[in-house]
């Protein structure tokens, strides 16, 4: 049975869906996928688009906002960022919007904290600010209001996996670099396995993460078929559309791998990584944005 093995490079969390994110130094993986990913959301009221979630597929000017957890005071260093204040990880994070943090590194909403979005001009606003929602309906022209609720992904309760050699290969194949944040993964992991190998991981895979368990499980689990939005820059400003069509020429279309939470635990940068690839036939391969 092959085997593969490596470190974690990168925790990305995105608390409001479509909205950037933030880098961690740790945090904690259960039945939702990465706890506080996509846990709030923005609705679009329009009359023709009542009650359905705002994404960038919708509104690119998202990219344009950031969201971030408030650490809770007497963490114990966990809750920080990357160490670099997230300048060289989720393009305009800084170390204050950095968080993974109950003083072990874990988010849990419903303990009394909610994310922070950042607007473009730089207003900081609480998510239970009066003005927030008229803020985020001028600046994205779109009548909206805010939900707070666990998984509010495509994909269901799920965490996207994405891998460094496979990322690499993309830009050398593209003749330019290529963000990861385009892709909204969880966990970016530098392992062995040779670059898109991760294309044809089925049912059966399985990665052991730090303190979890991960496995390509259920529905809605497996290769990633991406939508239009890696096509966006991480921060809204430019569209490249050959990304998409190349993937779509070159690689099914396919990119990271989408994985349900088998076992529960803790996730550290530079963790130890084990992949056991499973591939069953005949199985349809996930989508997610």
């Amino acid at each position: 049975m092959t085997s593969y093995f490596g470190t974690v490079q990168r925790i990305l969390r995105w608390p409001v869906k479509s909205l950037r994110g933030e880098d961690l130094r740790r945090g904690h993986f259960d039945g939702r996928g990465l706890v506080g990913d996509r846990a709030y959301a923005l609705v679009d009221e329009r009359e023709s688009h009542a009650g359905k979630v705002l994404t960038v597929r919708h509104r690119p000017e998202m990219l344009h906002w950031r969201a971030g957890y408030a650490p809770l005071s007497g963490g114990n260093g966990d809750d920080a960022g990357n160490g670099d204040g997230g300048a060289g990880a989720i393009p305009g994070a800084s170390s204050g919007d950095i968080l993974a943090g109950n003083g072990d590194g874990i988010a849990l909403p419903g303990d009394g904290r909610a994310p922070t979005l950042t607007a473009p001009d730089g207003t900081v606003w609480e998510w239970d600010a009066p003005g927030l929602t008229g803020a985020l309906t001028e600046s994205l022209n779109t009548p909206l209001s805010l939900r707070a609720a666990d998984g509010q992904h495509d994909r269901s309760m799920t965490v996207l996996v994405t891998f460094a050699r496979s990322l690499a290969a993309l830009g050398e194949e593209l003749g330019t670099p290529v963000e990861v944040e385009r892709f909204r993964p969880n966990l970016h992991l530098d392992v062995d396995a040779p670059a898109f190998d991760e294309e044809d991981w089925e049912p059966g895979t399985v990665i052991t993460v730090g303190g979890a368990e991960l496995s390509v499980v259920g529905e809605r689990t497996g290769p990633c078929v991406r939508c239009v939005v890696p096509s966006w820059d991480p921060l809204g400003r430019e569209r490249r559309p050959e990304l998409q069509k190349w993937l779509i020429a070159e690689h099914r279309n396919r990119f990271g791998v989408i994985m349900r939470v088998t076992r529960p635990g803790a996730v550290g940068l530079g963790d130890g990584v084990t992949v056991v690839p499973g591939p069953v036939p005949g199985e349809r391969p996930a989508g997610s944005s």
